[in-house]
């Protein structure tokens, strides 16, 4: 006689620990938590979600940022399910690439999409750069229209995503709106950022008034996909020299990981 399929076999209580992380890792903002977040989001300790990450790591279903200690969902989650996040792209593509950019520039690096009003730090190479002043990186949001990283994204993007945005940053109530307003300064602005294929800014975001940065745009699909800078201190390199210095590397960056999604055929969104 056959044995009851309901009684047969014992609950493995480590499967149901791990798929419930993998779970929690889909459903997250980004893509992306850290221990103590999925701890919360899941109940179990903070250890034996350790322990299940380690686990998960070694067998390639979830990749852990150097940057923050977060953990993400790999490519691998492909083989399991649709709910892989196709965010995964910047820890296993971009990730690498910015680090290489580290070792020749040694200044820091921030991988930033566009959030809303704003662009997001999605990777950053600040917690290893021996010149960085900001450790604390990930998941910064930086201003549109203020920072080399935003001006990058703006002066690339499709026509009519670009009045939108403008549009999003004319309706606010902060300095964004402000520098908006006169128009004919920001189309100039753009314009220039086309021409010579990166965009710049020195100390127009008060937050970070001592601070200059070089970008450029990362393409896939015919859409700008997100967007690299070089971030330095005003007094120690000025634009022209950083447009001569980092220019080169930086442009490499992007193009490398235009070529690697290329190559691994990655589908975005």
């Amino acid at each position: 006689m056959r044995p009851s399929t309901g009684a047969a076999y014992r609950h493995i209580q480590g499967l149901s620990r791990g798929l419930a992380i993998l779970h929690a890792l889909n459903r997250s903002t980004g893509g992306w938590a850290t221990i103590a977040e999925l701890s919360e989001k899941t109940g179990l300790h903070r250890t034996t979600v350790r322990r299940m990450l380690e686990t998960l790591q070694t067998e390639g279903y979830v990749r852990r940022s150097p940057s923050d200690d977060s953990y993400r969902l790999s490519q691998k989650v492909r083989q399991l399910s649709d709910g892989f996040t196709d965010d995964e792209w910047i820890s296993e593509i971009a990730n690498p690439v910015l680090g290489e950019l580290l070792q020749k520039l040694v200044w820091p690096s921030d991988l930033c999409t566009l959030d809303g009003d704003c662009m997001l730090v999605r990777e950053t190479t600040h917690r290893f750069s021996p010149l960085s002043f900001h450790r604390a990186m990930i998941r910064q949001r930086l201003p549109l229209i203020l920072t080399a990283a935003g001006r990058a994204y703006l002066a690339f993007c499709g026509e009519e995503e670009r009045r939108q945005l403008l549009q999003l940053l004319l309706a606010g109530n902060d300095d964004q709106a402000v520098f908006v307003r006169n128009r004919v300064l920001v189309n100039n602005l753009l314009d220039k950022v086309r021409a010579r294929g990166y965009a710049t800014n020195e100390g127009e975001w008060n937050r970070e008034s001592k601070v200059s940065a070089i970008a450029v745009p990362v393409f896939h699909g015919g859409r700008v996909l997100a967007t690299i800078n070089v971030v330095f201190l005003k007094k120690a390199v000025s634009l022209s020299e950083a447009g001569e210095k980092f220019l080169p590397e930086l442009q490499a960056a992007a193009r490398k990981i235009e070529m690697l999604l290329e190559e691994k055929r990655i589908q975005l969104p």
